[in-house]
């Protein structure tokens, strides 16, 4: 049974099996906006572009790594002190699929909109922490977003195989009016990897603040 995540829960990483999850996918599924006009006859779609993204903290708490849209403005990113967006990590462990500009357009699919592929084996050993996090592009706030989930599964991008756990990140009420989500870590405690739900909704309107919040506030 997969494990319906509360906000700030904490869990291990293992199956029902004993044996520990290191190869899974994190994914977000989110619909676009509809709205009706013509006396309700007709539906108006409104693409939503969320972005997931995450940073690598090293054991002295610095970034080490990142994955985030190559689609960012380079001149944006570099006041932030940020370089440009890649899909890999350099030790290879994690992979994103992409850029998701629309959302589900026709209904949720069932399918995740934007996965971090992870292989906890092949993260390079000064990596202590792992922080997963959705920006909004738009101007929408998440009390407009028909849904927004994540979850962890084992399988690839394409096939969902068993899913180990998920959250809703769109039921809170305290998520109206905000733009941003830091969504969890992955982290190392005594050689084993842990998933902490953090789940709090924040206003920042760049992932470049996102990113120097969790710095500041989350090590």
């Amino acid at each position: 049974m997969a494990i319906n995540l509360q906000k700030g829960q904490k869990i291990d990483l293992r199956k029902e099996s004993g044996e520990k999850l290191q190869n899974f996918c994190i994914g977000v599924n989110w619909g676009a906006i509809e709205t009706k006009a013509l006396f309700g006859l007709m539906k108006n779609k409104q693409d939503v572009d969320l972005d997931l993204s995450c940073v690598l903290i090293d054991d002295n708490n610095n970034v080490c790594d990142h994955l985030y849209s190559p689609l960012y403005n380079i001149q944006i990113l570099q006041q932030f002190g940020l370089p440009k967006g890649k899909l890999d990590t350099s030790d290879g462990a994690l992979h994103h699929t992409g850029d998701d500009l629309q959302g589900d357009t026709g209904g949720d699919d069932g399918l995740d909109n934007e996965i971090i592929t992870v292989n906890l084996d092949r993260v390079a050993p000064n990596v202590s922490k792992i922080f997963f996090f959705l920006n909004n592009v738009g101007k929408e706030d998440f009390s407009q977003i028909p849904y927004a989930k994540i979850r962890m599964f084992e399988g690839t991008p394409q096939r969902v195989n068993s899913v180990f756990a998920s959250y809703n990140v769109a039921a809170e009420p305290a998520y109206a009016g905000k733009r941003a989500l830091i969504l969890a870590k992955l982290y190392k405690r005594n050689g084993e990897w842990k998933f902490d739900a953090i789940g709090d909704p924040v206003d920042d309107s760049f992932l470049g603040q996102t990113i120097h919040r969790i710095v500041q506030n989350y090590l």
